[in-house]
Formats: C-alpha cells, sequence, structure tokens
C-alpha cells in the first residue's frame, strides 16, 4: 500500500490526462454511422445495420478499452 501512496498517487492525474486525450481523439476520430437527412425526416435506410471492419472496429474496441481505464483510475484516485 506504501508503494501505491508513493509512486502511484503523484502521476495518476499525468495517467488520467492522457486518456482522457487518447480517449477523446479514438471516439472523434470514429465515424458517423447515420447521416442528417434521418433527423430531418429524410430516408435513411443506409443506417439500418452496419458492421464494423478493420481501422473502425479497431477504433471502437480501443475507446471501450481507454474508457475502462479511465473509470478505474478514476475510482484508484478516489479509494486512495
Amino acid at each position: 500500500m506504501e508503494f501505491v501512496r508513493s509512486v502511484v498517487i503523484p502521476i495518476l492525474p499525468y495517467i488520467q490526462i492522457v486518456l482522457a486525450i487518447l480517449l477523446v481523439a479514438a471516439i472523434l476520430l470514429q465515424q458517423r454511422g447515420s447521416s442528417l437527412g434521418g433527423a430531418f425526416g429524410g430516408d435513411n435506410f443506409s443506417a439500418s445495420f452496419h458492421k464494423r471492419r478493420g481501422g473502425e472496429l479497431f477504433l471502437f474496441r480501443l475507446s471501450i478499452i481507454l474508457a475502462v481505464l479511465f473509470v478505474l483510475s478514476a475510482l484508484i484516485h478516489i479509494i486512495v
């Protein structure tokens, strides 16, 4: 427990900043699945089903992993 307080606590805010920046970047790089036409009453049949492949699947999984790591780092910061 002493290791956590002496080593992890001082660098935890920097870890959270890096995770937050990476998470925002991973989310913003993802493509939109639907167009604006559906919001204004137009036909939006292209958004009925979409399978993620390649880079899009990688960004999707990366954003989930980064979100989980960010939440865990926040919980560690609250507990300790």
